[in-house]
Order: structure tokens, then C-alpha cells, then sequence
């Protein structure tokens, strides 16, 4: 991959969940070096509190991303963070800066062509959240246990030279209740949109990356760093898409082998 870094207008990455031992920082890293915004909004869940209460699980490489974000935003990419459930404690400082970071609970950005979107993290529309909160937790902890056994599964995967799969989110959209719970939670997000009078909402949350259109509003969600690998960006046009890193992330790690591994003649083989 090139060095030239991705341009966009403007990205929205959410749910890195920094302090699990799911958390995908590497490919997190990875985009963060590989891309350039003039906006850059962090849409919750971004340090996971919760997790970090039951355990420290703190390595260098979640150092890396926070320093790579404040990087950017002394270079001037105006970032804005808004917290989400699990990075909730932030919510006291909103309508603060954080060094050169906005705080908010939720903006409204307006793309290149004009269109206006609310941002939010989006669990003020989850019931389980909001109404049965150790309900939520407990379900936080069996996620968890799914991650851990997803961590040492795509361990074994890379040994055989496959790529990430998440089983966490292969369950997710294999459980009818959680397809349900997704497609009510995407219906309540765009009411609220439309009660708005705006063109649509960008959220997180629920890691599920999708764009489409609900009832005449744009209801897009960037996914996450610990499943989906996602993140939604804006053209110069105000274009919206959703990019998954781990392509590139693949691609460029396959070219890095090529540099490192000998070729197979000085082994004694002779290539076929």
C-alpha cells in the first residue's frame, strides 16, 4: 500500500473498546497511519470503563491509539468524542475540550453536498441499557468470554494463514433474538432522525456496520474495532461509505512477508 495517506472529509470510528483484550488495535493503528480528515468524530465506547473496572488489560499498542488521535488533532483534524455506555464516566466533561478534543453527547455535521446528520453513540435507544442495566452487564461479560475464545481461535487462523473472523458477530447474526434486537434498535435511531428533521444519523453501538435508508431518513452505522473493523467515511463530494480495513490491512501485511521471507531457492527448493 502506498504511504500517501487516504484523504477523506470526514470519518467516524466508534466501539474500539480500548482495554479488552478484543480490542483490535493493530488494524486500528494501521488505518489511523494510512488515513487523513479534516474531521475526525469518535462515536463511543471508545476506552471500555467497564471491562477496565473488572480488570486492567492495558497494552502498547492501546497507548499507540490514543497518542495517534491526539497526534492528529494538534495537527489539525478537528475531532470530536462523544461517549457511549461503556466510556460513560467522560459525559461529565461534556461541552469541555480535552486538549484540542470536542466532547459532546451529540452534533449534528452537515456533508459536503449539504445533507445533515445527527452523531450519536446510540445506547439511550438500547432497552437493555437503559431499562435493566445488570441485564446489560451480565451480557457484557458473556461478550467478553466470546472474545477471549474468538482472540485464540484467529490466533490458530493466522497460523494456517487465514484471515480475522469474528465469531462473536457470526453468532450475533445468526440469533434471531439479536437480529431482532438490531433491526429495532436501526428503526428507533432513525424515528429519532426523522422527529429531528434531518437527513439522517450516523451512530455506533451495536457493532454492526450498515448504511441504508429507513423511512426516508440515512441511517448509517459505522460498526467497530473489535468485530467488524469499520469505519464510515466521507468523500469530498459527501459521499458516505463504509470502508473495512481489513483488505488493506491483509494487502499490505502480505507485501511486508514478501520483503522479510527469503525467497524459497536459498532454502534449497526450487520455486515450482
Amino acid at each position: 500500500m502506498s504511504d500517501t495517506p487516504l484523504k477523506f472529509r470526514s470519518i467516524w470510528i466508534s466501539d474500539i473498546h480500548l482495554g479488552t483484550a478484543g480490542c483490535q488495535a493493530d488494524y486500528l493503528l494501521d488505518f489511523l497511519k494510512h488515513v487523513d480528515a479534516d474531521h475526525l468524530y469518535l462515536v463511543g465506547d471508545i476506552i471500555d470503563g467497564w471491562a477496565l473496572k473488572r480488570s486492567w488489560f492495558w497494552n502498547q499498542s492501546h497507548n499507540d491509539v490514543i497518542q495517534k488521535v491526539l497526534r492528529k488533532a494538534r495537527k489539525g483534524t478537528q475531532v470530536t468524542y462523544i461517549p457511549g455506555n461503556h466510556d460513560e464516566g467522560a459525559r461529565q466533561f461534556l461541552g469541555l475540550m480535552f486538549g484540542d478534543i470536542r466532547i459532546a453527547d451529540e452534533v449534528i455535521h452537515t456533508t459536503a453536498d449539504g445533507r445533515r446528520f445527527l452523531v450519536l453513540h446510540g445506547d439511550r435507544f438500547d432497552g437493555v441499557v437503559q431499562c435493566a442495566r445488570w441485564l446489560a452487564i451480565v451480557g457484557d461479560r458473556l461478550y467478553g468470554i466470546t472474545l477471549r475464545l474468538n482472540h485464540w481461535f484467529n490466533r490458530a487462523r493466522a497460523r494456517l494463514g487465514l484471515g480475522y473472523w469474528s465469531l462473536s458477530q457470526y453468532l450475533k447474526h445468526k440469533v434471531k433474538t439479536a437480529v431482532n434486537f438490531v433491526s429495532d434498535f436501526e428503526e428507533a435511531v432513525a424515528a429519532e432522525a426523522r422527529a429531528r428533521g434531518v437527513d439522517g444519523v450516523i451512530c455506533g453501538h451495536i457493532h454492526k456496520a450498515e448504511m441504508r435508508e429507513i423511512g426516508g431518513v440515512v441511517y448509517c452505522n459505522d460498526g467497530d474495532w473489535v468485530e467488524s473493523l469499520t469505519a464510515l467515511v466521507e468523500l469530498a463530494n459527501g459521499e458516505l461509505k463504509i470502508v473495512t480495513w481489513q483488505k488493506y490491512y491483509a494487502e499490505q501485511a502480505a507485501q511486508i512477508a514478501e520483503l522479510v521471507t527469503p525467497s524459497p531457492v536459498f532454502q534449497g527448493v526450487t520455486p515450482a
